[in-house]
Parts: C-alpha cells; sequence; structure tokens
C-alpha cells in the first residue's frame, strides 16, 4: 500500500542534495522523453548502496531480497558490483534465479561474480536509464548519493507520467525523511511504496505486476570466478 507518514525535520544538507537530484532528473527527462523507456514483464531493478560487506546485516537482507524474487520467478537487476548489488545478486542466483548486472566502463571495475548477464554501457548516465528500462518494478535499499539520485530519478519520471505506473518499493526507514521532504502538493501522484521486509516487498510487487510465482529449484553450482 502506498503510505504518507507525518512531516519530520530533515537535516538541510540532505534536502538540498535531493532536490539537486530532482532538478537534474527533471532535465534528463526533458532530453529523453521523445523515447519513453519500456520494461521488460519480469523483471525488477534493485538500487543501493556498494559498501555494505558480507556477513553485515544490509548485505543479508538484499541477499534475502534476491532469494524471494527468485523464488517468485522474476529476474533481478542491479548495478552489477558489490556491496548490496552484489547480495541481491548473490541470493537470486543461488535461488536459481536470472541476474542482470548493468555495469558502465566509466568505473573501471569488474561485475560481481554472481552476475549471470551483464550490460555494460559507458557513462554512469547510461547505466541508470538501462537499469530504469529494464524494471517491471523497483526497490530501492539504503545507500548514499548514487542510491539518492536513483531514487529521485525513478519517483520523478513515475510523478510526471514519463514511465507508466509500476510498483516502486522503498526496503525499510532510511529513506523516510528524503521523502517526507517533498510536500504532497508538489506530487501529480505518490507512487512509493514502504516494505519492512524482504518478504513484505516481494508480496507489493507481486501484487501490483501479477506476476504468477514460480517453484524455482536453488542452483548446485559453484559461484564462477571472474577476474577483478
Amino acid at each position: 500500500m502506498s503510505f504518507r507518514v507525518p512531516p519530520r525535520r530533515v537535516g538541510v544538507g540532505r534536502g538540498i542534495c535531493f532536490c539537486l537530484a530532482l532538478k537534474w532528473s527533471i532535465e534528463v527527462v526533458r532530453e529523453t522523453h521523445e523515447s519513453r523507456v519500456t520494461s521488460h514483464v519480469s523483471v525488477i531493478t534493485v538500487f543501493g548502496s556498494a559498501r555494505p560487506e558480507p556477513g553485515t546485516d544490509a548485505y543479508g537482507t538484499a541477499r534475502r531480497l534476491g532469494e524471494l524474487l527468485a523464488r517468485a520467478g522474476f529476474s533481478v537487476a542491479t548495478g552489477g558490483y558489490g556491496g548490496t548489488m552484489e547480495a541481491v545478486s548473490h541470493g537470486a542466483r543461488e535461488a536459481g534465479g536470472r541476474v542482470i548486472g548493468v555495469t558502465a566502463e566509466a568505473f573501471r571495475s569488474a561485475a560481481n561474480a554472481w552476475v549471470e548477464e551483464e550490460i555494460r554501457v559507458k557513462t554512469w548516465q547510461e547505466r541508470l536509464f538501462k537499469l530504469v528500462e529494464l524494471g517491471a518494478g523497483y526497490v530501492v535499499l539504503p545507500g548514499g548519493t548514487g542510491t539518492l539520485v536513483e531514487l529521485a530519478v525513478v519517483w520523478e519520471w513515475l510523478n510526471k507520467g514519463f514511465l507508466r505506473v509500476k510498483p516502486f518499493v522503498i526496503l525499510g526507514d532510511f529513506w523516510l525523511p528524503v521523502v517526507n521532504a517533498i510536500p504532497a502538493s508538489e506530487l501529480h501522484s505518490n507512487p512509493i511504496l514502504r516494505a519492512t521486509s524482504p518478504e513484505e516487498a516481494v508480496k507489493l510487487l507481486r501484487h501490483y505486476i501479477g506476476e504468477t510465482p514460480e517453484k524455482v529449484e536453488p542452483r548446485t553450482e559453484e559461484r564462477k570466478s571472474k577476474s577483478s
């Protein structure tokens, strides 16, 4: 279900950063409006931080999300690198799911070892557009400024109607101060859904997309190796 929680004070720095991200996304939308992005029905794009390490709560939550998405019959797409991107890929791959990683030459890094299908683009902006294009729905995990811009761009595109209505889920309460910083009077719609757990996030996605769950057997193959 969609939500609107009571307003909270939010730091000036975070508010300014979010407003700048929204302004940038508006300019991007104007430039790309003529070629509206389409989606691949079974793919869920997950945005999140590159910093969490295996063994941390953030990594475990993202890995569980990837596993549940795969078991529900979804493919997953992430930015393809480490942290929660790796964790989501890890969980989905072990559960038998299709794992897409969208990487960029600008970062000069290899995709994580759980990525099955790598899409390589030149710039960070192209990477973001491809992740949005692939998604039939989106989940946003806690993260930094990169994740903040990803949240802002998807929200703006949905709010202005440049994307057809898709489920847009934030997992946990990390982004609530940012969401609450934008008054309802500035929104044509409020497409953001909130989930408190990976299980609830997948339930929301299935409800709004209408995807039929599939029974997927876990993979027994060993983790493939990639040179960094």
